[in-house]
């Protein structure tokens, strides 16, 4: 049995990582993956739907060329092309976790693993995806297996008429019409992406509003910004039954009003995901999952000694980023040198729309649940130059201060590249500073990134730019 310091299993954002960081420190370390380095991230999620995106911004700015002086002739969506760019992204960045593997010395193991009770040792047994099978052992086994879609009990995921969301990233040509049901990240992402290129898009979303997660004022904006490109936004519904005998599909919708009928060519199921705890040996080691997730202690380590899980595994939020975050924290802490702890709070939230939907921290409702006292200061970018010039004048910043010391609790943004600006927030809260150390600091001009300042500025009463 060949052995390691470190095991990871997953080799996703969380475990390409974590392997990446224990190799770095000197311990010798392997990662095994069943399917392509880089996880769902780099392969089937975050990396291939920006993509798409980018190619359906780029044929609404063909098609409104006239708002900017252009015109172009016989704009067209070429859907081929579109998913076959996206999947060449994700291939370019897969083989870059296979140069940094390289790079860093790490043992790259193909196949699926199972952990094993060996005489109160953890070993991890390999089904080879040459064929055969493997035994490995390490002191330090980290499990990063992640997540994958859920599906409705009355409508499970078939991929023709009912769509997960690989399904949806490469379609072979384009439905009429489509349903989506839940409205977080991913189904308002694929909903814009489709009704972008001319599919007739219906958002399902069981809560009162869309991205029920985000501040009620940016679920708002996005949904009239929704409407306005023609999708079909449906709240405070929820989905009975879905029928896929006929051509297309028929779903019975709960509503306000009453029990309404809904048809679409297809559906796309964007419920959530689902941890992939279940057939890889948990059993074995005596962990039991609390609602299919692993419990850990502050180093990430399980109820089996030597065996640790991070990321989507266990009850943190299931974002890429924190699955990274957590990968660092527990190898640093494997490797003795006492990290502080993951701050939890600080966890930036994005959905890449148009508009970007962006927020870390507090939101009016968190803050009150919370019974915190705070202020409010709130920028439109209808008055930022930079946004009227660039034509994207949806949207705004807002920021949260706590009422005695104006200490930044928190900040939700919608609008164009709202989420390449959100760090700015991250980075106050982490260095506990003020609306009024924000408002000290010189933001170039004119650029969208001015609105953190002029929101900073109205939490008290002082904003004096446009």
């Amino acid at each position: 049995m060949e052995r390691f310091d470190v095991i990871v299993i997953g080799a996703g954002p969380g475990g390409y990582v974590a392997a990446i960081r224990s190799a770095q420190l000197g311990m010798k370390c392997a990662v095994i993956e069943r399917e392509s380095l880089g996880g769902i991230c780099l392969n089937w999620g975050c990396i291939p739907t920006k993509a798409l995106l980018k190619s359906a911004e780029s044929y609404l700015t063909a098609i409104h060329g006239a708002e900017y002086g252009f015109s172009a002739e016989n704009v067209g969506a070429d859907i081929q092309a579109i998913v076959s760019r996206s999947r060449g992204v994700a291939s370019t960045m897969s083989k870059g976790i296979e140069y940094l593997f390289k790079k860093n010395g790490v043992t790259v193991i193909k196949g699926e693993a199972r952990l094993r009770n060996d005489g109160g040792h953890a070993v991890v047994d390999v089904a080879l995806a040459e064929g055969g099978s493997a035994e490995y052992g390490a002191e330090h086994i980290i499990v990063a297996t992640g997540a994958r879609a859920a599906s409705l009990p009355f409508a499970p995921i078939d991929g023709k008429k009912i769509l997960g969301y690989r399904h949806a990233l490469v379609p072979e040509t384009l439905p009429s019409s489509m349903a989506v049901i839940g409205s977080g990240a991913i189904g308002s992402e694929l909903a814009f992406f489709y009704a972008s290129l001319g599919v007739d898009v219906t958002i399902i979303e069981f809560m009162d509003r869309i991205l029920p997660l985000e501040d009620d004022e940016a679920s708002a904006q996005l949904s009239r910004s929704f409407r306005k490109r023609g999708i079909k936004v449906m709240v405070s519904s929820a989905v009975k039954s879905v029928d896929t005998s006929g051509d297309g599909v028929v779903l019975k919708i709960d509503t306000k009003k009453g029990e309404t009928e809904l048809r679409a060519d297809v559906v796309l199921s964007a419920v959530g995901v689902v941890p992939n705890t279940d057939n890889i040996g948990l059993d074995s080691l005596g962990i039991e999952c609390v609602k299919g997730r692993i419990p850990v202690d502050g180093r990430y380590e399980t109820s089996f000694k030597g065996v640790y899980a991070i990321g989507d595994v266990i009850a943190t939020p299931a974002l890429a980023h924190v699955a990274s975050a957590e990968a660092i924290n527990c190898v640093e802490n494997i490797a003795g040198l006492a990290p502080a702890p993951v701050d939890y709070g600080i966890i930036p939230s994005c959905t890449y729309t148009c508009p970007q939907v962006a927020s870390v921290g507090l939101n009016e409702r968190t803050a009150k649940a919370k019974e915190i006292a705070y202020k409010v200061g709130k920028f439109p970018f209808t008055a930022s130059g930079k946004a009227t010039a660039s034509g994207e004048r949806e949207g705004f910043v807002k920021i949260l201060a706590d009422s005695e010391t104006d200490r930044v609790l928190g900040a939700s943004m919608v609008g164009e590249n709202v989420t390449e600006m959100l760090s700015v927030i991250s980075l106050a809260m982490k260095m506990n500073a003020t609306c009024k150390d924000i408002m000290s600091v010189i933001f170039p001009h004119p650029t969208m990134s001015e609105a953190i300042m002029e929101a900073a500025s109205a939490v008290h009463g002082e904003a004096v730019h446009i």
